[in-house]
């Protein structure tokens, strides 16, 4: 079983910033790719931005600019830095991992989540 633990999330006044971080532990063999979801109240759960293991990143438009992901595999960490935050993006935050457990099985694991609230 791989554990994801999200932290950072909190209350933010608009144009503030917030530093999201996610640990992964467990029976881990390899994580291929870490991201970033969100999900506000009465939306689907949207992509805010993935990264591979070598550093490729994939950001959604709506956070290009103002949001860095970034990750440490040695700690299987990954952390969103936000910056320039709007009261749009108020949500929960959940991280994500893709990999092989110890037993080269393929896993995808969720953290439990953090709230973000941006007040205008």
């Amino acid at each position: 079983q791989v554990q994801l633990v999200e932290s950072g999330g909190g209350l933010v006044q608009a144009g503030g910033s917030l530093r999201l971080s996610c640990a992964a532990s467990g029976s881990i063999y390899y994580i291929s790719t870490m991201g970033w979801y969100r999900q506000a109240p009465g939306k689907q759960r949207e992509l805010v931005a993935t990264i591979t293991r070598g550093g490729t990143t994939n950001d959604a438009d709506s956070v290009k600019g103002r949001f860095t992901i970034s990750r440490d595999n040695a700690k299987n960490t990954v952390y969103l830095q936000m910056n320039s935050l709007k009261p749009e993006d108020t949500g929960v935050y959940y991280c994500n991992a893709v990999g092989l457990t110890a037993l080269r099985a393929p896993f995808s694991s969720w953290g439990q989540g953090t709230q973000v609230t941006v007040s205008s």
